[in-house]
């Protein structure tokens, strides 16, 4: 039950929960609120009947589309829960999470390897530092394999941290009981939904390998301090308070990762899971350790560390920002410092204005309950703040410091959207811009040549519940042409020297501009950036002295970013090309802006004709998880798609292809792969580098890119 009063931040918890789709992840959510008596009836995901997937597009699909968050007691432990994503199409969804939360519940099937969108978002917390412990879930289903699962993690995340928690204990039927290795203790749960918990003996033919497994956890938690080990190896007693300390230390240091295992289907073990949750997972003043850097955002040369306490000025961080039909737009904020109260003023740093805090919501999915304060720590909601976008910083009049904010993937898929009626074009407009300020990754743009409305982001799924969220909250028709992939171009050699002498003579001021530029491929070796994903430009002035006047050189570069954007084969953006301005000269009176400009732009002409430019197109990694008797049918489909394989296996009892594929080959192919597999084989994609177009399909583009642009002019 919820305690009187505020809860001290020792005992606070903020943590999320993630899986790779289908490991059953808001069932899990749903158990915990069940079993901390935040929800009263056990809600089943396949009746449609469930907590934190509440969006319909969420019901109807089966999978999460968006974060939802919830305040949950365990003891004398409040827990700040988000549910996340599970699909790679909402990576976004994750990340931003990561940023503002403590610790994560990994959640891993029992019956696979570890999977790939959990092998991508354990590389973001550890990017973010986050704390975890893992959990092994279907512990009921057929082919399940509690060890094998720990050895996957090992192998696929981190060999040395991880440690299993618990032992299973099965019979020929079903899974009973489990043996807790902190307390060597054996457990079984009775009641319709697990609720009693019941000590049990450890089973005769399993002390030993329990004892062994205990000692392993035991170990590895005491071997950084001297003493403790000590102690441990010279009369193996220690008290369960001292195991659990040491655990504890280390898992908030990310220095180990228990792994524990239940089944959230059946009901059985979830509490276990939550007293883990609350026993080893930080709290934010375990994570007040490593502070947060803040910029002055009148120098941005003076950063400082805030301290994440009561008594410091007030800092918070708006990370999510929802449409909601009834109280306008929702902001989830965390808050790190100092007490955000409702009725009062803050200041937003990043847009420069000056935001009143109206109400303040704790949160429980899509239900609201109306608060008064947001303490440190702690994870909330603020409405109808006009000024506050994704990422924004929240701080105190007098003490204006803004975090660095996240960056975001640039998008990869592009349709175009036009309303039915007139009626709907301002309607359009604005849904459309209430979606964009709910994901920064969405982007809405107009194109110039054609007179269309883009959106555009990384994945196809995305993109489609965009549009049926338009139709159904924002009841706006509209027409939906086809998915265009994001066709890039670059230059595959070098262009040394590239001159024009830009002259214009007429009655009056003249035009003159000379310059002389080298353009090459802008290679990895030139760049920081060393994963080949960041598509950037660069230039360089190798000016000596003033043959050409030093407020005319940025007008050369300025007009050099334009030129890339819509050059040179099919008017897609030009990238990873470095421009080396070298030589050139002006006239005292006829020099202009315009004039170096012009010339610029010619010469960057000139280059691409001798520098082959080429058609670039992003490829995408892609797992498909298969049974093995539709495998030789999914290889035939995959077969026709210009894929170049990198690795066939097995895991569990499910084959597994990874390939890479080009993106235009991959719309449509969800409906597809169901159909070859009678709905049992998944995929997942991942972006992971562009790569020249084959020359016949780079002509065909070519040819059907102009026919367009001149259709739409005419």
């Amino acid at each position: 039950m919820a305690p009187q009063g505020p809860v001290p931040l020792e005992r606070v918890r903020n943590i999320w929960i993630f899986a790779h789709i289908d490991a059953w992840k808001t069932t899990t959510s749903e158990r915990i609120l069940f079993y901390t008596w935040r929800i009263h009836k056990i809600w089943e995901t396949h009746n449609w009947e469930w907590t934190m997937d509440w969006m319909a597009q969420e019901k109807e699909r089966w999978i999460t589309i968006t974060s939802a968050a919830t305040t949950a007691f365990w003891k004398d432990k409040q827990i700040n829960l988000i549910d996340t994503p599970g699909h790679v199409d909402f990576t976004i969804e994750v990340e931003r999470s990561l940023r503002v939360l403590d610790g994560w519940i990994a959640v891993f099937d029992a019956s696979q390897w570890v999977e790939p969108q959990s092998e991508t978002v354990w590389k973001q917390a550890d990017k973010y530092w986050v704390s975890r412990i893992g959990f092994v879930n279907k512990m009921d289903k057929t082919g399940w394999d509690y060890f094998m699962t720990i050895e996957s993690i090992k192998k696929k995340l981190a060999w040395n941290k991880v440690i299993a928690a618990q032992l299973p204990i099965w019979s020929e039927w079903d899974f009973m009981w489990i043996i807790d290795l902190v307390q060597l203790k054996a457990f079984t749960f009775e009641w319709e939904h697990g609720e009693k918990i019941v000590e049990i003996e450890i089973p005769a033919d399993l002390k030993d390998k329990a004892k062994s497994m205990r000692a392993e956890l035991i170990e590895k938690a005491a071997e950084q301090d001297e003493k403790l080990m000590e102690k441990f190896f010279e009369n193996w007693e220690l008290t369960i308070d001292e195991i659990k300390s040491w655990i504890r230390a280390w898992v908030v240091s990310n220095n180990l990762y228990p792994i524990y295992c239940w089944t959230a289907l059946q009901n059985k073990w979830v509490q276990l899971v939550i007293d883990a949750a609350c026993d080893f997972l930080p709290s934010p003043v375990d994570v007040n350790g490593w502070m947060v850097d803040a910029m002055n955002p009148d120098n941005k040369e003076e950063v400082r560390k805030i301290p994440m306490w009561d008594n410091s000025p007030l800092w918070a961080l708006a990370f999510k920002i929802a449409t909601d039909p009834f109280v306008w737009r929702i902001t989830y904020v965390r808050v790190y410092s100092w007490v955000l109260r409702a009725w009062t003023y803050v200041y937003n740093p990043v847009s420069w204005e000056k935001e009143r805090i109206w109400r303040l919501l704790q949160m429980h999915s899509n239900e609201r309950i109306e608060i008064e304060e947001i303490r440190s720590g702690h994870i909330w909601a603020v409405i109808w703040l006009k000024d506050t976008r994704t990422w924004d910083t929240l701080c105190d009049l007098n003490d204006k410091f803004l975090v660095e904010s996240m960056e975001f993937p640039e998008p990869v898929i592009h349709i175009s959207v036009e309303p039915k009626t007139k009626a709907d074009q301002e309607k359009m407009w604005i849904a459309l811009g209430k979606l964009a300020e709910e994901d920064p990754s969405f982007r809405v743009s107009s194109n110039p040549e054609t007179n269309q409305t883009i959106i555009s982001w990384m994945w196809e799924l995305h993109l489609d519940i965009i549009v049926d969220r338009m139709k159904r909250e924002f009841k706006v028709e509209c027409n939906v042409w086809a998915p265009q992939v994001a066709y890039r171009e670059t230059i595959k050699s070098i262009a040394k020297d590239s001159e024009v002498k830009y002259a214009k003579q007429s009655w009056g001021r003249g035009q003159f501009g000379h310059v002389v530029i080298t353009f090459e491929p802008y290679t990895e070796a030139d760049s920081d950036d060393k994963d080949g994903i960041k598509l950037t430009n660069k230039f360089v002035n190798k000016i000596v002295g003033w043959v050409i006047p030093k407020e005319y050189i940025p007008w050369v570069e300025k007009w050099l970013n334009e030129s890339y954007a819509r050059w040179f084969l099919a008017w897609y953006p030009m990238v990873d090309i470095k421009a080396t301005l070298t030589f050139g000269s002006y006239h005292d009176v006829d020099s202009s802006e315009l004039a170096f400009k012009i010339a610029a732009s010619k010469a960057f002409k000139q280059a691409c004709k001798k520098a082959s430019a080429t058609l670039l197109e992003p490829i995408m990694k892609v797992e498909i998880n298969t049974p093995e008797e539709y495998m030789w049918d999914v290889l035939g489909q995959v077969n026709s798609k210009r894929w170049r394989i990198e690795e066939m296996g097995q895991r569990g009892q499910a084959k597994i292809i990874t390939a890479y594929i080009p993106l235009a080959e991959m719309f449509g192919y969800t409906t597809e792969l169901r159909s070859a597999s009678q709905w049992r084989a998944t995929y997942a994609m991942e972006f992971h580098h562009y790569d020249d177009v084959p020359a016949n399909l780079a002509t065909k583009i070519r040819e059907e890119r102009w026919f367009k642009l001149e259709d739409d002019e005419d």
